[in-house]
């Protein structure tokens, strides 16, 4: 199995998160070695929270659960891309993806 290079990355690599069937993305989020291991273990996504510095499965305390459906990487092993069944928001304001704002659109 192709592993991504935690070390190249100082122990964290950035995850996109990408809705299955869509294509839509919904978030970016973090992983360590461990945090890896726990996706492929449980098929949940679990990510490391950088502001508490633990892991945390997405959905834990939502609901919003990410039942992974393909893990991908890229060609230099230190992005990983998510394709995931989201249930419910991904966003935690409550919207389905965290790109719902646009920089360009006037207020």
């Amino acid at each position: 199995m192709i592993r991504p290079n935690f070390e190249k990355m100082n122990g964290l690599i950035p995850v996109i998160v990408q809705e299955y069937g869509t294509n839509e993305v919904l978030m970016l989020a973090y992983m360590n070695e461990e945090s890896l291991n726990r996706t492929l273990e449980t098929g949940l996504a679990t990510y490391w929270s950088r502001s508490r510095k633990e892991l945390w499965c997405k959905g834990e305390t939502s609901g919003h659960y990410q039942h992974v459906k393909d893990i991908r990487i890229d060609c230099d092993e230190d992005t990983i891309l998510l394709v995931v069944q989201q249930d419910g928001a991904a966003c935690h304001t409550g919207h389905h993806s965290c790109f719902y704002r646009s920089l360009t659109d006037e207020e």
